[in-house]
């Protein structure tokens, strides 16, 4: 449970996120998103591959992680559990998308980097993974892709 002082109403920024979290249930699943659990700090989101796409009808967990200067700051964003096999979505999760790092404006909101990921994943002709999966990942493991600087 969130303490009095981290409650979602305390500043700009967690008032934010409950009216994006309000807007994300009240939209339901009728988009291929619909939030898991959350807490004020991590919400888990269940992203449905397009149909049409190799992913079509695929079930993916996303974990969004808000650091406190939301939205000026990006949320960490990578999939939890089994994550697609995609030539931008690494073994342990981590995904290579610019609006989740040097290309992020605090006018997108967690449905809109929702949406990215499933538009990257409806862009595949393929299932493979990066090139460099296995020495990213066994440099990197599961620590934050916000410290790991440069994709390339």
């Amino acid at each position: 449970m969130a303490s009095e002082a981290s409650a979602p109403s305390r500043t700009p920024f967690r008032k934010r996120l409950q009216k994006e979290l309000e807007g994300l249930k009240a939209r339901g699943s009728e988009d291929g998103i619909a939030v898991q659990e959350c807490d004020d700090e991590t919400w888990c989101i269940q992203v449905l591959g397009a149909p049409g796409t190799i992913y079509a009808g695929e079930q993916f967990l996303l974990r969004f992680k808000f650091p406190p200067r939301y939205p000026l700051e990006s949320p960490e964003v990578v999939f939890e559990g089994p994550s697609p096999v995609h030539p931008h979505i690494y073994s342990n999760g981590h995904i290579c998308l610019s609006i989740l790092y040097d290309a992020w404006s605090p006018a997108l909101t967690v449905h809109a980097v929702c949406m990215s990921i499933v538009s990257m994943l409806s862009s595949a002709q393929e299932k493979v993974r990066p090139q460099d999966d296995a020495a990213y990942v066994s440099r990197v493991g599961h620590r934050s892709p916000k410290l790991q600087g440069s994709w390339t």
